[in-house]
């Protein structure tokens, strides 16, 4: 127990701090009541957009170039009515009624190219006031900071029993994949923010203070480490930084590979995985919801040198994986796949796969999920020609990024087992996913698949959308989340 004096010199230092945290954190516009119009963005809406209209998956609704026409209320309408399908942004036209999407679109209107009100300044104050928070009043004043910074509590995400989160880096717009270097330094792709950054870790290693490294890609979610090099996989293109951990910090200058991909938007980013043979592993998505890619370059598996010279075609028939990781034994490359929309809320389920060697073909376009015939691409073919998937997912969870854990921290039973971050549904009436699973195996043979990390939806509530997982050198798990613009840490301290 701290002594009168150390409480009184922490609480000295801490009241000096409030009067401009609150400051920073002081609401442009006060408001007794949350309008019906706000609820129905926070609803159908803050997922993609922020629920400060900061952006997340989907861009911000503040200040910047908009692509779809001026923000006023007329235009508005027709984009939420009619969706932007190639953006992944769904029509409200059948969801809502017109006088919702006439509320709604007035409601962003009103609000459109606003500055953001959380600051720097802010989430500097929040830092220190986490570090000296001591007493009933001051876990007060940090929980008010953290709700207008929009960080969740971190009471309510859902863990077993001797595991911890906590947030390791903040201030990480947009982050999906995730990459660590020997040195600890973990290199973390974005989407929409078109940046790559590096979260240095402090002193004490619990949290990593934020790098840009290159800005102005196009959507660079994909991020891997090989021969001390950092490729970066962009819609299309693949670039290369050299000697990543030397540069990191000066904006370095990147070599482009040579190598030809599709620039198609609709699942057109690209994953990027350096495998155990040495060589890069980068998947191409197809480029639309359900169509035929056979005799395309689209729902596969590539691979090819360090150069970019000899792409050759792994696997067919994938849909859309936005992860995948080589067993640390087998070495044999396990993927997620996005199931197709369209079909209900309840068929088809995403899955994860096991492409142990070179040529095998795992159903799309023609049965999703192992077991459903594609309704209008399946004629002539059976499910039973293709591979099944090894654990059925479920319907619309969206899993994204997957790692074996390989660390010491964590007890035994938790070792060599995969985690999955399921990004979460996007149009499903009930929203699922929104967690980060544990898959364990026996012999390559999925037992059983439980929440590991689970709070990122609260009731309908989206406060977070996992989308990679990675381990630090320490044996703790980071997982990105791209929502909330944060990476988390999650720590195990049991017997």
């Amino acid at each position: 127990m701290k002594s009168p004096a150390l409480r009184s010199a922490a609480w000295g230092s801490l009241s000096a701090l409030l009067p401009a945290l609150f400051a920073a954190l002081a609401p442009a516009h006060a408001a007794d009541t949350v309008s019906s119009a706000e609820q129905l963005y926070q609803t159908h809406c803050a997922a993609c957009h922020g629920s400060a209209m900061q952006g997340a998956i989907g861009p911000t609704l503040g200040a910047h170039k908009w692509l779809h026409g001026a923000p006023t209320k007329a235009n508005l309408v027709k984009v939420i009515t009619r969706g932007v399908p190639e953006k992944d942004m769904p029509s409200w036209g059948n969801t809502l009624s017109a006088a919702q999407i006439d509320q709604l679109a007035g409601y962003i209107a009103n609000n459109a190219n606003q500055p953001a009100t959380a600051s720097k300044a802010a989430s500097a104050a929040v830092t220190t006031m986490a570090a000296a928070a001591s007493t009933p009043a001051t876990a007060a004043a940090l929980a008010a900071a953290r709700a207008q910074q929009n960080i969740p509590d971190l009471n309510g995400f859902k863990l077993p029993k001797g595991f911890h989160i906590s947030v390791y880096a903040d201030q990480v717009a947009a982050a999906r994949s995730m990459v660590v270097s020997d040195s600890g330094i973990v290199y973390v792709g974005s989407r929409k923010a078109g940046k790559v950054y590096a979260l240095v870790p402090r002193a004490d290693k619990q949290q990593a203070d934020v790098v840009t490294v290159a800005e102005g890609l196009e959507n660079p979610i994909g991020v891997t480490l090989l021969n001390g090099a950092l490729y970066v996989g962009e819609i299309s293109r693949v670039i290369r930084f050299d000697q990543i951990d030397q540069h990191y910090a000066s904006k370095p200058a990147y070599s482009v590979l040579k190598v030809k991909l599709p620039n198609d938007k609709w699942h057109g980013e690209k994953v990027i995985k350096a495998g155990p043979d040495g060589k890069l592993y980068i998947p191409v998505g197809a480029p639309c919801n359900v169509c035929e890619t056979e005799d395309t370059q689209h729902a596969k598996i590539y691979r090819m040198n360090a150069d970019g010279s000899g792409l050759e075609e792994y696997a067919r028939g994938v849909r859309n994986t936005v992860g995948f990781a080589f067993h640390p034994t087998t070495h044999a490359l396990w993927f997620t796949d996005n199931g197709r929309d369209e079909m209900g809320d309840n068929t088809p389920s995403c899955e994860l796969n096991i492409a142990a060697k070179p040529g095998l073909h795992f159903g799309f376009p023609y049965c999703h999920g192992g077991v459903v015939p594609d309704p209008d691409f399946s004629h002539g073919r059976s499910c039973e020609e293709f591979e099944p998937p090894v654990a059925k997912l479920g319907p619309h969870v969206a899993p994204l990024g997957m790692t074996f854990y390989t660390g010491s921290q964590f007890p035994a039973a938790y070792r060599n087992q995969a985690y999955i971050a399921e990004h979460g549904s996007w149009n499903r009436t009930t929203k699922s996913g929104y967690s980060v699973r544990l898959i364990t195996l026996y012999n390559s043979k999925v037992v059983t698949d439980t929440a590991f990390v689970d709070g990122f939806l609260r009731g309908e509530e989206v406060v977070g959308r996992p989308v990679d997982v990675a381990t630090l050198a320490d044996g703790s798990m980071l997982i990105s989340d791209d929502y909330g613009g944060r990476i988390y840490r999650v720590t195990y301290d049991g017997k």
